[in-house]
């Protein structure tokens, strides 16, 4: 007997879907709550967003993890309006870069394997992000004529989401290193041994 090595995909593909909507769930819910706070500028100082969409990246990959930051926006739109319909393009562009960068960084190049890669790939991930937002507003502006602010909107919002900056520094780090130190992130992407008799 020889043991073949086969793939689970649709076993996988059943719990990246649900971790994705776990995670798409959240990025409606925690803008929600942030709302209830009365702070109109809660959103843009605190980033609830975010810290989905990356996560998205390092558990899901970096397919799964674009999917999850392109729609995520969207249908927190179309479920509570936010966010604005003005800053929505720019919002799916950037979710989407983190989704897609954290998984990119984390996985394909591999870094899930080398010291200090969650936070490598995380601040790749930050820079990647913000880069691209500055980019749509730069789009935006001069190439559609509209008044969106250009990259300096961008700097603007990175000192105006500081605090939300930091707090994906605190919180992402550790809960990667837990789902990798107990085997939840490889279950994503692992091939297992069968005996075929």
């Amino acid at each position: 007997m020889t043991d073949q090595t086969i793939e689970k995909p649709a076993y996988i593909s059943a719990k990246k879907i649900t971790v994705g909507g776990v995670l798409l769930a959240l990025t409606i819910v925690l803008p929600q709550m942030l709302h209830f706070t009365g702070n109109a500028m809660a959103g843009a100082m605190f980033l609830p967003m975010h810290i989905p969409a990356i996560l998205g990246g390092f558990i899901l990959g970096p397919v799964f993890g674009l999917i999850l930051g392109f729609v995520a926006p969207v249908i927190s739109f179309f479920i509570t309006t936010m966010p604005p319909a003005a800053r929505l393009p720019f919002m799916v562009a950037e979710l989407a870069a983190y989704g897609f960068m954290s998984g990119f960084m984390y996985h394909t190049l591999r870094f899930n394997e080398k010291k200090l890669g969650i936070y490598i790939s995380l601040f790749s991930t930050m820079m990647v992000g913000r880069a691209i937002y500055a980019l749509s507003l730069l789009i935006a502006g001069n190439l559609l004529g509209l008044h969106v602010g250009g990259p300096a909107a961008a700097i603007t919002a990175t000192v105006t989401g500081i605090f939300g900056i930091l707090i994906q520094l605190v919180i992402v780090p550790p809960i990667i290193y837990a789902l990798k130190k107990g085997g939840r992130l490889n279950e994503f992407f692992e091939r297992r041994k069968k005996d075929p008799s």
